[in-house]
């Protein structure tokens, strides 16, 4: 499908993207650029980094597909800088959480004769690092891809047919209609968890081990890099706020509910999030 495959930034989904491309005989060759040494070390002698490199110039100049997988705040700045080094007819992405920001800023910073589409493969975990690639870890997962109005045909078909050669289950739309959809299905539930813990962290902590596989359930995202989750948050906090503004009405509704010693009210509420829940595919079914 490529020549080559650069990621810039192999942690998890950058690590495990190249394995799953390696693994699948999608490019020739595979190569990585990190700004950490100590990362850079770990991928020399992988069989799935073909070549690693110190100028993020260098690990760019001969790649077909190049796929940033840094934090969200730092991808516009990195486009920027490399955008003068890609070769004429290269595809670039990113595998950003958000994506109306980027895409726009993204597109921008990039050269015409090269080409920008936004992607957000939801394939996340509380772990970090490349040291937890996994090939399948794409594998019947959703992923977004979001091109900008007058993205070319040929440039989503690519990116499209890329993603679901890794198994991903792709949907294409707008990065403004993406943010809107990840506030609710992802970076809420991460407040929520956080927040759970935040609170739960003032009570007693003789309370600490005492804490059941449904609070571990609950709250199992919110070991995840609080570094990268700010600036998630702060990046998409419009529609987050939003997000929380309506669940907030969902909560009232249950405090009425219990205030009032409400039966059937708070059975309706317990019920609708019942059948919500058993309707969430497990991950990885299709």
């Amino acid at each position: 499908m490529f020549d080559q495959i650069t990621i810039l930034g192999p942690g998890l989904l950058g690590a495990s993207l190249l394995k799953a491309a390696k693994a699948r005989g999608l490019c020739k060759r595979t190569a990585a650029w990190s700004r950490r040494a100590e990362t850079r070390a770990k991928c020399e002698g992988q069989p799935w980094c073909d070549a690693v490199f110190t100028d993020v110039g260098k690990a760019v100049a001969k790649a077909d597909l190049v796929v940033v997988c840094t934090p969200v705040d730092t991808i516009v700045p990195l486009l920027e800088k490399i955008g003068p080094k890609l070769k004429s007819g290269a595809l670039v992405t990113d595998v950003g959480s958000t994506k109306s920001l980027i895409c726009r800023h993204g597109r921008a910073a990039l050269p015409k004769k090269v080409a920008f589409v936004g992607s957000h493969p939801m394939a996340g975990s509380e772990k970090t690092g490349l040291d937890y690639a996994d090939a399948e870890l794409f594998q019947n997962r959703a992923c977004f891809v979001t091109p900008l109005l007058d993205t070319k045909a040929k440039d989503i078909d690519r990116l499209t047919r890329f993603w679901k050669a890794l198994g991903c289950e792709v949907t294409t739309t707008t990065p403004e209609a993406h943010d809107e959809i990840v506030a609710h299905l992802s970076h809420l539930p991460h407040m929520l968890a956080s927040a759970l813990c935040a609170y739960l962290s003032t009570r007693d902590p003789k309370w600490l081990p005492l804490g059941g596989p449904g609070l571990r359930d609950t709250t199992r995202v919110a070991a995840g890099d609080p570094a990268m989750w700010k600036a998630i948050a702060l990046e998409n906090r419009e529609e987050i706020l939003r997000a929380l503004d309506g669940f907030q009405q969902e909560l009232d509704q249950l405090r009425v509910a219990l205030h009032n010693q409400q039966g059937l009210a708070l059975q309706h509420i317990l019920e609708r999030g019942r059948d919500y829940r058993v309707r969430l595919r497990p991950l990885g079914d299709k």
